[in-house]
C-alpha cells in the first residue's frame, strides 16, 4: 500500500476547488493517518492530462477525463462538482442560431474536458475543435481567432461583458434530455491506495467542504489570490453555483448522473469500456 501521509494532490485554481480544499491544505481539518505534500494548482486540463500519465493520487478530474482513467482512478463521494444551471455555454461573437456554426471553428477548454465531451453530444460533428486554454476563449472569439467556443469557470458571468452571445446553454440541453444534473468535475483517487485510505480521504474532504461552508470568510484570501476573476461577487456567483449538496456527498442521484454521462459518452464512441465501476 502507498505511504498515506506522503499523497500528492492537484486541482484547480478556480474558486469552487479552492473554497472545497482551503481546509484542507491549511490544517483545519483533523485527517487521521492521512497527509499532502503541497498541492499543485493547475487548469483542469493539465490534471486531466496528468491523470493519463497517473501523476498524481489524489486529483480534480473532468468527469470526461474520468472515463479514459477509470481502469487507474475510482470517484470520491465528495468534492464533486454536479448540479443544475451551472453547465458550459456554447458562446459565438453575433447572435446566431447553432446551425451557422457548422464547418465553422470552436473552442473548448481542452480535450478531455466534460465541456468538449457535452458539445460532441450536443453537436455530433461538422465543425473544427480548437483547443484553448479555458480563460483564452473569450478574447479568441471576440477577435475572431474562432467562431464559438465553449467557456466554463467564471466566464459564464463575465461574457456578457464583452458583448459575446450565447448559443446554447449545454447544461440546459442536458438537463432537458436527461432530467439529471450535469457531471462537471469530480474528485478521484488512485485504486492503489485501497479502500481503506480512500475513505479517509473521503472523510477529509468532507470535512474540507464543511469547514469552508461554516468558515466562508476565513477562505476568500486564498480563493481570490488564485482566482482568474477578481471581482468578488464573481467569485461569489462561481462558488454558489458549483459548490452544492453534491460536493458533499454524490449520493444517489449524483452517482446515477455520472454513469449516465458515461454510459453517454461510450455509446457517442468518445469514452472507452471498462469493466470497472465508478467507485472503488
Amino acid at each position: 500500500m502507498k505511504n498515506s501521509h506522503n499523497l500528492s494532490l492537484g486541482y484547480s485554481p478556480c474558486p469552487n476547488d479552492t473554497f472545497i480544499f482551503y481546509g484542507l491544505v491549511h490544517d483545519k481539518i483533523s485527517a487521521t493517518n492521512i497527509s499532502f505534500t503541497p498541492p499543485f494548482l493547475e487548469d483542469v486540463e493539465q490534471l486531466n492530462l496528468w491523470a493519463l500519465e497517473k501523476r498524481l493520487d489524489v486529483t480534480k478530474l473532468s468527469f470526461h477525463a474520468l472515463g479514459h482513467v477509470l481502469d487507474e482512478y475510482c470517484i470520491l463521494s465528495a468534492g464533486s462538482a454536479l448540479g443544475r444551471g451551472c453547465g458550459p455555454l456554447l458562446i459565438a461573437k453575433n447572435q446566431c442560431v447553432v446551425e451557422e456554426l457548422s464547418g465553422k471553428r470552436i473552442a473548448i477548454p481542452g480535450k478531455l474536458t466534460t465541456a468538449a465531451l457535452l458539445l460532441q453530444m450536443f453537436l455530433p460533428g461538422g465543425y473544427e475543435l480548437v483547443e484553448i486554454r479555458f480563460d483564452q476563449i473569450m478574447q479568441a472569439v471576440q477577435d475572431g481567432s474562432v467562431d464559438g467556443g465553449v467557456i466554463i469557470h467564471e466566464s459564464r458571468f463575465t461574457y456578457l461583458e464583452l458583448g459575446l452571445q450565447c448559443v446554447q446553454d449545454l447544461g440546459v440541453w442536458w438537463e432537458e434530455s436527461t432530467s439529471m444534473p450535469i457531471p462537471l468535475g469530480c474528485i478521484a483517487a488512485r485504486r492503489s491506495l485501497g479502500s481503506e485510505v480512500i475513505a479517509a480521504i473521503e472523510e477529509a474532504i468532507r470535512g474540507s467542504v464543511e469547514y469552508a461552508f461554516n468558515n466562508r470568510q476565513a477562505c476568500l484570501p486564498y480563493i481570490q489570490s488564485n482566482s482568474q476573476e477578481l471581482a468578488p461577487e464573481v467569485v461569489q456567483s462561481h462558488i454558489e453555483l458549483y459548490v452544492n449538496e453534491f460536493s458533499r456527498n454524490l449520493g444517489q442521484e449524483g452517482m446515477a448522473a455520472v454513469e449516465h454521462f458515461l454510459e453517454k459518452g461510450r455509446k457517442a464512441g468518445a469514452l472507452p469500456y471498462c469493466p470497472l465501476g465508478v467507485t472503488i
